[in-house]
């Protein structure tokens, strides 16, 4: 910690150009070790190297491309115009600043173990902060090779010190003297991490679950929809926090979305989940659902070793209180449930813990537009799921139970700051130094200024008149203190 102030107080000494540098060289680094990133990352957590460069390398690149971009515009300072000051404030001028909190605590995910770590990095360097890093005990290896090339960009090695990838690792960077947290993770450990730092009053940003939902209405293209349903719970074998897990259709439309749905859905190997804990979640929603009496599409063999893989399921005819649209799991299974209408729907959504993402299928924009407003979440698609939810110049984050603050984006760089507002005023004259009694002229001043600007339009010429008369006792009065 001791070290990172140090190089904190260094790093944001420098220009913005300066602190920029370093990111296209970490732009070109991540192409050069492109192959090996992939090796890595298939090496500890099973995704193939076209996954790997499809929804971590390409979408961490263009993110970096974007700070290099827009970081000088977002972070630039603003003046507050003369037309925004009010009358009692004449003669000052404001200035609003972005600083650096200061030491910034990354606890890191494993599920896309480049893009949802390096741009956090990123995001928090640029902006001048030192980090800290905790990654997920799942990625020791790929998260080394990325601070390895943050190093070789440029970035000093006590500026972005690297932790150990255990989980004793990240309480220990909760207690320490950080001065904000980015937390990416599940909802109950989201929990005791914000009861801790609230104690401290220590800002953070949470990452957390999802139980996302997808809503078809009656005039959406039920291929499309269903090819989406389909890619969205069985994306990185499920362990996607913004995956479909509640698909809500229609009730008129339903019966064909099934057939559309069947045609979709193909016979799919086993997914090796990277918890064995994740899979024994996943059976018990599944066993919630047959005790229920909901059908359990089974797409895929039976498992040789159910501690590790699951075939995806679809539980189909779900009623929404099922135990799988109420809890987030890291599998790739999903609900379909009917519903008489998008209002029905929308109710039941909103009787959820979770607001992190949704999804609406439907040739209707004003309806999709309608509908979002009413969603509690932080990012919705329309004729789409996940993928845009990536792009380099959109905030990304949650609400309630799926977290607060943001990353990526304009936003998510300003989230790495603290504004701090620097307030100008030259001259010697200063009349609210003056005691305020009621026979003082500024009091009257001050009063028929505000009854003149706020009061009804009807008394406004009385209050005008008052308003000279108590600007002339004002201005007459403070040419005899300042003659005195």
């Amino acid at each position: 910690m001791r070290q990172a102030r140090a190089a904190q107080c260094q790093w944001y000494a420098r220009s913005l150009r300066e602190r920029l540098r370093p990111l296209t060289q970490f732009r070109h680094l991540l192409a050069d070790h492109a192959d090996a990133l992939c090796d890595d990352v298939e090496e500890e957590i099973d995704r193939s190297a076209s996954e790997v460069f499809s929804t971590d390398l390409i979408p961490t690149a263009d993110a970096i491309q974007f700070l290099e971009r827009e970081a000088s515009r977002i972070l630039r300072p603003v003046k507050i115009s003369r037309r925004e000051t009010p009358i009692w404030l004449w003669g000052q001028r404001d200035t609003i600043l972005r600083r650096p909190h200061g030491v910034v605590g990354i606890i890191g995910t494993w599920n896309y173990p480049i893009f949802l770590n390096a741009v956090q990095i990123a995001q928090a360097l640029t902006a001048g902060n030192a980090v800290l890093w905790k990654p997920s005990e799942l990625i020791p290896r790929t998260a080394a090779s990325l601070h390895r090339l943050f190093l070789a960009a440029g970035y000093p090695p006590e500026l972005l010190q690297l932790l150990p990838a255990t989980r004793e690792a990240g309480p220990e960077l909760v207690e320490a003297a950080i001065d904000h947290l980015v937390f990416t993770g599940s909802a109950a450990v989201g929990r005791r991490i914000a009861a801790r730092l609230g104690q401290r009053l220590i800002s953070s940003t949470l990452e957390l679950s999802g139980v996302d939902a997808l809503f078809i209405d009656a005039d959406a293209d039920l291929t499309l929809a269903a090819r989406a349903a389909w890619f969205g719970m069985t994306l990185n074998q499920g362990q996607t926090c913004l995956a479909v897990r509640r698909i809500f259709v229609v009730r008129s439309v339903y019966p064909s979305f099934l057939e559309a749905l069947r045609s979709v859905v193909k016979p799919h190997p086993l997914q090796r989940l990277a918890l064995a804990t994740q899979v024994e979640h996943a059976r018990a929603l599944l066993d919630d659902a047959r005790s229920r009496g909901a059908d359990v599409w089974q797409v895929g063999p039976k498992s040789d070793d159910e501690t590790t893989t699951i075939a995806p399921a679809l539980i189909v005819n779900a009623p929404p209180d099922l135990r799988v649209c109420q809890e987030a799991t890291f599998a790739p299974i999903a609900a379909v449930i009917p519903c008489e209408d998008l209002d029905q729907a929308v109710a039941q959504h909103e009787q959820g813990d979770y607001g992190l993402g949704a999804s609406i299928f439907t040739l209707n924009m004003r309806k999709a537009e309608r509908l979002a407003a009413r969603l509690s979440v932080g990012v919705v698609t329309v004729n789409d799921v996940i993928v845009p939810t990536a792009h380099p110049a959109t905030p990304f984050g949650g609400r309630r139970a799926s977290g607060w603050g943001v990353t990526q984006g304009a936003e998510g760089l300003l989230a790495m700051t603290v504004p701090q507002v620097v307030s100008v005023r030259k001259g010697p004259w200063r009349p609210h130094y003056d005691p305020l009694d009621e026979s003082s002229p500024t009091a009257e001043l001050l009063r028929s200024f505000f009854m003149w600007k706020h009061g009804r339009p009807t008394t406004r010429w009385s209050h005008w008149r008052r308003l000279i008369r108590a600007a002339f006792h004002f201005f007459r009065s403070e040419r005899e203190r300042l003659k005195n």
